[in-house]
């Protein structure tokens, strides 16, 4: 998995792209605090290699939980930059800080 972050100078967002190696799935989606955990609102494209990809436009000057969810699973990526218990999911959340 991976998370490149790219700043515009232009204004104060960040454009986010999450990779997700997939081969075998069907489905993936990223779900945050940027999207309300929709888990339709953020749904990343299949590359023919088999990685899921998906840019987010976010504001700067803020930090985002989000997670995978992977047919249905719900994962984290090991490049986050931080992690957040959550009550609610009762499980760490991945932390992107902008």
């Amino acid at each position: 998995m991976a998370i490149k972050k790219q700043y515009l100078k232009s204004k104060p967002v960040c454009k986010v792209t999450f990779s997700v190696p997939a081969k075998e799935a069907k489905n993936v989606a990223v779900v945050g605090s940027f999207n309300e955990w929709n888990t339709e609102a953020t749904e990343l494209k299949k590359l023919k290699n088999g990685t899921f990809k998906g840019t987010v436009d976010l504001p700067c000057d803020s930090s985002y939980e989000f997670r995978y969810v992977v047919d249905g699973a719900y994962i984290n990526d090991e490049q986050a930059d931080a992690y957040a218990w959550n009550d609610f999911a009762a499980a760490e959340n991945g932390v992107i800080n902008l």
